[in-house]
């Protein structure tokens, strides 16, 4: 069977070595075109494009999919099936219905929860203690379509988004390959999803989104911390600058400061009075300073009890 993959980041990689390394013939790689990086603005392919390139595979980069020249040019491959892990575009109708098998998706979540873009960190920041992966047939419709096969991934008090991620990447690269046989031999069995998700749309990760509120209660930003690092990161102001927030933990006990306060800073941590409970920051990382353990950032930086980190540079 002929297979052709579409995939971008990190995410979709592992999938791609896994068909390869199981004998599927890939007959080729849709991947976003390479982006300028870095100070240089060096042209940088990306991370499917890396691997593609590794095992000789022909990688076709076309600014959109739906542009008439790369569509004659997918239906001169004559792919039997496409596989889509986090491609970055969306697929139109005519692909969906070229290859005799259909496009099936990688989808980082147990659907239908978390239909939509970052399902991976929106597992962490919500608490959810299990997440996975679902390979769908694909329609024209956002991640609405018939699911095929499911693995479940429990996650670790500790989780970051960057932690899931790597597993969900792996887990999908193992199911994809035990799935692919049911697929080709007709004995899939195709499960409609329901209209409604029990879960938002989880939308594109911002840097907005990492700004923390310290209204909220201390284990919401505690997990906002752990989902959004390592990108973009959680993040608030001190003293008119950004202060990245790398790693936190929930303290014991309850404080009437004001949202945003510090309460104590010492060897454990910056103590910050929160809506509801304390959050102690343990790693940060001041604009313009390195990322450090917050004993080692106090060392340098006198920190009065009292100080308030704010929303917005003053």
């Amino acid at each position: 069977m002929k297979i052709v993959y579409m995939g971008t980041p990190d995410f979709a990689v592992a999938p791609l070595r896994a068909m390869v390394e199981a004998g599927y013939e890939v007959a080729g790689v849709v991947t976003q075109p390479d982006k300028p990086k870095g100070r240089g603005k060096t042209l940088t392919p990306t991370p499917v494009k890396e691997e593609a390139l590794k095992h000789g595979i022909t990688v076709y980069q076309p600014e959109k999919v739906r542009d008439p020249e790369f569509l004659e040019t997918l239906k001169s491959i004559g792919p039997d099936i496409i596989v889509v892990a986090a491609f970055g575009q969306i697929i139109p109708k005519v692909i969906l219905e070229m290859p005799e098998f259909g496009c099936i998706n990688i989808h980082a979540s147990l659907l239908p929860k978390y239909r939509g873009a970052a399902p991976i960190q929106q597992a962490v920041i919500d608490g959810e203690k299990e997440s996975g992966v679902t390979v769908m047939k694909m329609e024209t419709g956002l991640d609405t379509g018939d699911m095929i096969s499911r693995t479940v991934v429990e996650l670790s008090p500790e989780e970051t988004g960057g932690t899931l991620f790597d597993k969900l990447s792996e887990a999908g690269a193992q199911l994809l390959v035990r799935t692919l046989p049911s697929i080709f031999d007709r004995t899939a069995v195709y499960e409609k999803q329901p209209q409604d998700s029990p879960t938002p749309y989880a939308a594109m990760i911002t840097k907005q989104m990492g700004l923390m509120d310290f209204n909220k209660s201390a284990e919401e930003l505690e997990r906002l911390v752990r989902g959004l690092n390592p990108w973009p990161s959680a993040y608030t102001f001190l003293k008119g600058k950004t202060l990245k927030v790398w790693k936190s933990r929930i303290g014991s006990g309850e404080s009437s400061a004001e949202p945003g306060t510090v309460i104590q800073a010492d060897k454990e941590g910056i103590h910050v009075a929160c809506g509801s409970g304390i959050l102690i920051l343990t790693e940060i990382q001041l604009e313009g300073k390195k990322r450090m353990g917050a004993e080692a950032f106090l060392r340098g930086f006198k920190m009065e009890n009292g100080i308030r980190f704010t929303d917005h540079k003053e």
